[in-house]
């Protein structure tokens, strides 16, 4: 059914060019009465009318695109008509004149759907809306996570995702997914999303790009386990899908007992090369996991087959391990000694030159050819040219309102040429920041920080999460501050850490006559803190020894460090500050449930008190390839659990590949290194990593920088030696003190961005970091 189906759609396109070419240009456009129009309309049949006043001019743009689109979507099956209203006919389509501004779909004569005329504004948008309509049951259209993880647990084990972003609906892109639904959607289940942070939440960093991806569920047969992912790399048109799809349709391994020039698959067809996994009986079942880890790395880039050298009567160089063939026809195939998965992952991407095959896209009268801009940014900005910004997010500002405005709060300020392509580029992901922050704003801003909480019962419901449970989705914390009525200092120190987390946790303080019955309930000698973990459900209490704003705010945010987080370029100074060994779980993709479950169950029971767990997605964060480099030789399969004691002599210890990733697995490793018993698998370098030459030494300028913004603004971030000194001066004017909240959590963010160059300090025997 499937193929059946793309030869239809083949001979589509084939008639679509071969018109272009042989064919003059003519107005195909059926211009019929209302009557003769409903008397046209066939059972099961769709068609698109678009009802008007006859010789209107204000529809003559309109209706040049509409006649662009009959071609294609006649390729579907699917008629086209302009229905000419005259005054004496009566007809809810000829009716006002708001209903001459959509068009109409038919299918038979149930009417489908209405489109506002603004929303078709040109074919390929045409063409988009009509196929998203009547292919309703084959694509399922989401905004949020939850409901892709509900569509990926129903097709477990059943069918196969392709899952697509686009940035709004009737673009080329858009038309692209509708086009290949129609011929693959009863066969895959097509998802398609326009939120940007639903394509954030799969660790996608190019959002401004439109993403396809195959969703490998049809394979998973345990519904704990996450489908595999597959990112389509090329440009999203109608035949990069298709040819995609394709390779993802191929066996993903192919075992082979013949000369390797001869072998043809798909993928030589498709412009793909092939890589052959050299094997032998010996080694067979080791060389057959490799070549299957190779095949998914290489899943849409190249064909992976296992060459079976002892049944092979060509003769193949007895130090080759791994065969390369090009797609080109008549190239010799290359016999190559790779003893890294990686290596062979970049032979192939440096080694194999796709074709972008550009399908034919109409001429647009309205501005310059984007397939000859010779400026990717000026090319972006034009594809984009009619997506409305929602610019009342962001205050505009003049010469009259702009002291008065940036002086009233804290502000962002954008300074922008409205013809000049960067800016406008800019101006995109400034109001998509606006956009996402507007929520924030509005919420944390409505409440004063600290709270100030009256009674046992609205400390209860604070702690609980119903007080303020609009916020929780913003702060998994909340904090909430016990004092006697007579701690004056102690809660103005509190009241200042409460300012200064203004945006990280919710804060809260107590000081009524009754705070004993609330700290008696939870341990808490006071002052104390209790912290609330609403995602866990658990409440804690920390005794407050030293009541400084400072502490206070390291203290919370220690707290809202994860348990088990995965780390990142931009989070790992927040853990590296810490000073403990990192027990780090290296994975290509999310990891297994059961191997976070163990490995929390361990944090839970105290196991892991010395160490920092956490985990790293290759996928998102690639860099970590690297620094598995600088542990393995060769490097290991994936997942893979490693101990790196970074600040005191850089011992790398590895969990052994064989054994199953469980509690008690993790708890006797753990002891044997602890009584000296496991070897460690390398000890990185300590020399240091300094910039090739001092015009390179951008952490020296930041410290420059730093130092003399520090030293002009903020008269509270000073030497350690100055904090005796100075100690009196702070008591005897702790108002003079707490007039620069603002200018101090300034300092407080840059010095957390500071972490990361911190760490690199310590880190810079291993380069990668």
């Amino acid at each position: 059914m499937m193929s059946s189906g793309f030869s239809v759609f083949r001979v589509g396109i084939s008639f679509v060019i071969m018109c272009s070419f042989y064919m003059p240009t003519v107005d195909s456009l059926l211009e019929l009465s209302p009557q003769k129009y409903f008397s046209t309309l066939q059972p099961g049949k769709a068609s698109l009318a678009y009802f008007c006043q006859a010789d209107s001019p204000r529809t003559s743009v309109f209706l040049e695109e509409l006649n662009e689109a009959v071609r294609p979507l006649q390729d579907y099956g699917i008629s086209v008509a302009k229905v000419n209203c005259v005054k004496e006919e009566i007809s809810r389509y000829c009716g006002k004149e708001k209903d001459l501004m959509k068009a109409y779909l038919f299918k038979g004569n149930i009417l489908l759907r209405e489109f506002p005329t603004d929303t078709l504004f040109d074919v390929n948008a045409i063409v988009a809306h009509v196929l998203f309509a009547l292919l309703f049951n084959e694509v399922k259209y989401i905004t949020n996570l939850e409901d892709l993880q509900n569509i990926e647990n129903a097709l477990k084990g059943k069918a196969n995702i392709i899952f697509s972003y686009v940035r709004a609906i009737g673009i080329p892109e858009h038309r692209a997914v509708m086009e290949a639904a129609f011929v693959y959607g009863t066969t895959y289940q097509f998802v398609l999303t326009t939120e940007i942070a639903l394509l954030e939440s799969l660790g996608s960093e190019d959002v401004e790009y439109a993403h396809l991806y195959f969703f490998h569920c049809k394979l998973v047969l345990d519904l704990t386990q996450q489908c595999r992912r597959t990112l389509m790399e090329q440009p999203l048109t109608t035949l990069n899908i298709h040819l995609f799809i394709k390779t993802m349709k191929a066996p993903l391994l192919t075992e082979v007992a013949e000369d390797p020039q001869q072998v043809s698959t798909v993928h030589l067809q498709l412009g793909l090369p092939l890589v052959f996994i050299v094997s032998q009986q010996a080694t067979y079942e080791a060389d057959r996991r490799t070549a299957e880890w190779v095949a998914w790395r290489l899943l849409g880039k190249a064909g992976v087959l296992l060459l079976l050298r002892d049944s092979l009567e060509v003769n193949i160089p007895q130090h080759a391990n791994v065969v390369f063939k090009r797609a080109e026809k008549g190239v010799p195939v290359e016999f190559l000694v790779l003893h890294d998965v990686d290596l062979i992952i970049s032979h192939v991407e440096h080694n194999t030159h796709i074709e972008e095959i550009q399908e034919d896209e109409d001429d647009d009268m309205e501005g310059p050819d984007i397939d000859v801009q010779d400026d990717e940014v000026a090319e972006t900005v034009f594809r984009d040219r009619k997506r409305k910004l929602p610019l009342e997010l962001t205050v505009e500002l003049t010469e009259e309102t702009f002291n008065a405005t940036v002086m009233a709060s804290d502000s962002i300020v954008l300074f922008y040429a409205g013809w000049q392509a960067v800016s406008m580029a800019f101006l995109q992901s400034y109001v998509d920041v606006a956009v996402k922050l507007k929520a924030i704003y509005l919420s944390s801003n409505r409440i004063s920080y600290p709270v100030n909480i009256t009674s046992i019962q609205e400390a209860e419901e604070y702690l609980s999460g119903e007080l303020y449970k609009d916020l929780i989705s913003y702060s998994s914390v909340s904090v909430l501050g016990l004092f006697s009525p007579t701690m004056t200092t102690a809660k103005e120190d509190f009241s200042e850490a409460g300012n200064d987390l203004k945006g990280y946790a919710i804060t809260g303080i107590y000081s009524e006559e009754d705070v004993l019955l609330l700290s008696n309930k939870y341990a808490a000698s006071l002052p104390a803190l209790l912290l609330a973990r609403h995602t866990e459900g658990k409440i804690e209490s920390i005794p407050l020894a030293i009541t400084r704003a400072e502490d206070i705010v390291q203290i919370v945010t220690d707290a809202l460090l994860e348990m088990f987080p995965e780390i990142t370029v931009e989070n790992l100074p927040s853990y590296f500050r810490l000073q403990k060994p990192l027990l780090i779980l290296f994975s290509d993709g999310s990891i297994n449930p059961q191997y976070k479950k163990a490995i929390l169950t361990l944090v839970k029971q105290k196991y892991l008190d010395s160490l920092t767990p956490c985990w790293l997605n290759l996928k998102n964060t690639p860099v970590g390839r690297r620094i598995l480099r600088a542990y393995f030789d060769p490097l290991p399969p994936l997942p893979v659990l490693v101990l790196v004691n970074l600040h005191s002599g850089g011992q790398v210890f590895a969990f052994p590949s064989d054994q199953a990733i469980i509690e008690e697995n993790l708890v006797l490793w753990l002891k044997k290194l602890e009584a000296g018993l496991e070897n460690h698998i390398t000890i990185l370098p300590a020399q240091e990593w300094k910039p090739p030459l001092p015009a390179y030494d951008f952490l020296s300028m930041m410290d420059a920088a730093t130092s003399q913004h520090s030293t002009r603004k903020i008269p509270k971030c000073m030497k350690e030696t100055d904090v005796q000194e100075n100690d009196k001066e702070q008591h005897e004017d702790k108002s003079a003190v707490r007039k620069e909240p603002i200018e101090t959590l300034r300092i407080k963010h840059w010095n957390r961005s500071n972490w990361f160059k911190e760490a690199e300090k310590s880190f810079r025997h291993d380069k990668e970091l």
